[in-house]
């Protein structure tokens, strides 16, 4: 029996960071065990939803995963075009996030409440660094230094609700853009070069995890006479 096959039954299954909705956050069916002559209250309700909305999309998103082939090549960026096309379609089926969207709402949920300017950017800074994007541009130096004129020009640090202030600063912002090359009309651009940078990790997770599970069971008696497969002639859809 070849190898790779034989890992279906004898290996835990393949499973990439982040990939898809992760099983460990399913809350388990026993939550939701009728009980008798137990009245059904408004926050099992909610609780139920939560649980039907999570399988809904975990499912759906298993049945995308059944039909679509990935290959396992982060250094392939055909490979890493087509996964990244096939998370697409998951997020757009089953109603997810994308990366983007996952960090729009990350900065809007940690800095509803920052009253100043300098605070917002210095978090805005530690969201890039907690997500893994790294400043190539240099970006945020520069809109630190336009903070520190726009401040030294108003003499007092600048709060988010102070319109003149914000609107100098805006200013300034844009002129980085225009230095950069940065423009409106290009973030759909930017956005398919995140989520292929996000798919590029995935597939890379997904090839250690796998190498790693190969490496596990060439150890075992059973698989030493046999050699391991290489990880691009994987099919996920059997390993599902």
């Amino acid at each position: 029996m070849a190898f790779s096959s034989r890992l279906l039954s004898k290996s835990r299954p393949l499973r990439g960071n982040g990939v898809i909705l992760q099983q460990e956050r399913v809350i388990p069916v026993r939550y939701f065990a009728k009980e008798a002559n137990r009245p059904v209250l408004k926050g099992d309700e909610m609780l139920k939803n939560i649980f039907l909305d999570v399988k809904k999309k975990f499912e759906t998103a298993l049945g995308i995963l059944r039909k679509e082939k990935i290959t396992i090549d982060p250094e392939d960026p055909a490979a890493v075009s087509q996964y990244a096309k096939v998370m697409k379609t998951i997020r757009e089926k089953a109603d997810l996030f994308s990366e983007s969207q996952r960090i729009q709402h990350t900065i809007q949920s940690r800095t509803q409440d920052i009253p100043d300017a300098r605070t917002y950017l210095l978090t805005l800074k530690e969201i890039r660094i907690k997500r893994g994007i790294t400043d190539e541009l240099g970006a945020e130096a520069m809109m630190m230094d336009a903070l520190e004129k726009v401040e030294h020009e108003l003499k007092k640090p600048l709060l988010r609700n102070d319109k003149k202030g914000m609107a100098l600063l805006q200013a300034e912002f844009e002129k980085i853009n225009k230095k950069l090359g940065i423009r409106k009309e290009d973030l759909p651009k930017y956005e398919e070069q995140l989520e292929l940078k996000k798919a590029k990790a995935q597939l890379e997770e997904l090839k250690k995890d796998a190498l790693e599970v190969m490496e596990t069971q060439k150890k075992r008696e059973e698989f030493k006479d046999e050699e391991m497969v290489d990880v691009k002639s994987l099919d996920i859809r059997n390993f599902i």
